[in-house]
């Protein structure tokens, strides 16, 4: 399980994006100032850190200075300093992705999953009530008996279970499985979502969401 710190002063912002994460089996912790991240990342291991960089007593800039003399984990910033310039000096500091505020829940996620890609600190195993998905070995089980799926399948698969309880787009569902450079075909996409549902006896959990696209819902 991954453990990440929540660096943010707002602590409406800090308790959603906890929320979320802990829905999606990460380990959550929140500092609300700079100071405390400190204490916490000086005594405490963490596989990611999001910090914001207007916070009281030390900044994010500074703080993230800290981070990168202690270890090697790896930094998000998630700020309303959106000029090209603070982007610039974030990732010049060391910072692995730069988020500005306001930002959607699920391009969140996919930016953290993708960073902790990078660090081969994803999580391998994936569990939804009792389907395991093993992203490494790419298999799949259902209550201990192995479930075939095609390559497309399994990416399709993948795709839902990171973005739990957000809609997806067909075409963004299809731009990530097939490839941008394919033309979309939603016959095709549907027939995928078809099989997932049949193979894994998941009629209810994935969800047709209306002139939108489809969802998997994984209730907490």
């Amino acid at each position: 399980m991954n453990k990440i710190l929540i660096v943010e002063d707002e602590i409406a912002i800090s308790d959603l994006i906890k929320i979320e994460l802990e829905a999606r089996g990460y380990k959550c912790e929140v500092a609300n100032d700079g100071e405390t991240a400190c204490d916490f990342i000086e005594n405490k291991r963490y596989d990611l850190v999001l910090l914001d960089i207007m916070l009281p007593k030390i900044d994010g800039y500074e703080l993230l200075e800290y981070i990168k003399q202690l270890s090697e984990t790896p930094a998000i910033f998630i700020t309303a300093k959106n000029q090209t310039k603070d982007k610039i000096k974030g990732l010049n500091l060391g910072a692995d992705d730069y988020i500005a505020k306001p930002f959607e829940m699920g391009e969140l996620i996919a930016r953290i999953e993708a960073v902790l890609r990078r660090y081969n600190k994803g999580c391998e195993i994936q569990q939804i009530d009792d389907v395991e998905i093993n992203i490494v070995s790419r298999t799949v089980k259902k209550a201990g008996k192995e479930i075939s799926l095609t390559p497309k399948e399994f990416d399709l698969l993948v795709l839902l279970v990171q973005n739990k309880n957000f809609a997806l787009y067909r075409e963004t569902i299809f731009e990530k499985v097939w490839g941008e450079d394919l033309e979309f075909e939603t016959r095709t996409l549907d027939l995928h979502i078809q099989r997932l549902r049949k193979k894994l006896q998941w009629k209810d959990k994935i969800k047709t969401v209306y002139k939108i696209g489809y969802m998997l819902e994984d209730k907490i």
